[in-house]
């Protein structure tokens, strides 16, 4: 039953809740964190870590997604991003680094890389960053808008990527791409593909149930509010409750499954997770993997150089995020610490697959899909 307030005369609201909302409930039994599996499986392709990384130039380069792939993670490249537009994408990387250290003003480093996304995408460019990621042997995805999904994946397919991410701020089944053109209807694009696709990201049961009856391997619940994301205050006004929205989605994944005999279709929470303690509850509600985006630009591998913006702070006309930076120390942690540590920082942002194992252990359950039915409790 879902608990409505009443936020003026005939106007009733949602009570929902975010991740720091909630804490997870260990059972009577505990075991120890050698014993866990944090691996799962989207379509044919098996990770050993719940973890994608956000899909922008500060975070996912080829080298990138080739290390997060061979930890056992997932790297997802922006297929409108830099790397299909410039030649010399590092070098591009350092002039806006260079701004955004000398520059006050922050909007000075969303210009010039709004100025940088303004280069015409350049399928050869693009194959090329593809290429390096599948010759190295790992799972090769990219992600593209609902607006340009139709125009980008044949030359992607061609290219040999193994999975389509159709990503966008808020998402529907069938998004309008022109007003004056045809719509791009997900479920007949996904059926004419060969690739699996993952959609998103959605906030709501009804919505996540729509995508996964078009055919998608997985569903982004959340938009990856995180650092640099301004999309929940000033800029559009719109949010998404993690917590509430991660279990509305698994409860659309249950109901789906049901409807259709078993076909099970994979929730990725993409929103407000920055610290191992936030993973493991994104999990615990439901959750099958994380998109993470600041917590990894930390990593030496990150292109960022320290510094991280969505991939929504380029938008020509409406940015949705800032250039910031994640890490002041010169010398960066690798990604390898990053993920599985040591860790010397007692909140959790560095050791995050150990601290979703060690939470996992302590709750006494030894893979993810057991972990999804631990108990739960909301501060008051």
């Amino acid at each position: 039953m879902r608990d409505l307030v009443e936020i003026g005369m005939g106007r009733t609201a949602r009570r929902t809740y975010e991740l720091d909302d909630i804490d997870i409930v260990p059972s009577r039994r505990t075991r120890s964190s050698k014993e866990v599996s944090t691996a799962w499986q989207l379509d044919a392709y098996r990770f050993d870590i719940p973890l994608l990384a956000h899909p922008t130039d500060a975070l996912v380069s080829p080298a990138f997604a080739v290390a997060l792939g061979k930890a056992g993670g997932l790297g997802v490249i922006n297929g409108e991003g830099l790397w299909g537009r410039h030649e010399d994408v590092e070098a591009e990387i350092a002039k806006l680094v260079e701004l955004a250290e000398t520059n006050p003003d922050p909007s000075a480093a969303v210009a010039h890389l709004q100025k940088l996304h303004a280069a015409p995408l350049r399928p050869e460019l693009l194959a090329a960053a593809v290429g390096e990621v599948r010759d190295a042997g790992v799972t090769t995805a990219v992600r593209v808008s609902p607006q340009n999904a139709r125009a980008l994946t044949p030359d992607l397919v061609k290219a040999g990527i193994d999975l389509l991410v159709v990503q966008g701020t808020i998402i529907s089944a069938e998004h309008v791409a022109h007003s004056e053109g045809e719509p791009l209807n997900l479920k007949t694009f996904i059926s004419e593909l060969d690739v699996p696709v993952v959609a998103g990201g959605v906030s709501d049961h009804r919505t996540a149930l729509h995508l996964m009856r078009t055919g998608a391997a997985g569903v982004i619940v959340g938009y990856g509010s995180t650092a640099g994301a301004t999309t929940t205050s000033s800029a559009l006004g719109i949010g998404i409750p993690m917590a509430t929205a991660i279990a509305d989605a698994a409860a659309a994944r249950r109901d789906y499954l049901d409807e259709t005999g078993g076909r099970y279709v994979h929730v990725i929470a993409d929103g407000d997770i920055e610290t191992a303690g936030d993973l493991a509850k994104a999990i615990a509600c439901g959750a099958d993997a994380a998109v993470l985006g600041a917590p990894l630009a930390v990593s030496a591998e990150a292109p960022g150089r320290g510094w991280y913006w969505p991939s929504v702070a380029a938008h020509p006309s409406m940015p949705r995020g800032s250039v910031l930076q994640v890490e002041v120390d010169d010398e960066r942690p690798g990604l390898d610490r990053v993920l599985g540590g040591p860790s010397d920082d007692p909140y959790g942002s560095l050791n995050l697959v150990g601290g979703l194992r060690r939470a996992m252990a302590k709750s006494g359950y030894s893979d993810l899909k057991e972990f999804q039915k631990v108990g739960l409790s909301v501060r008051a």
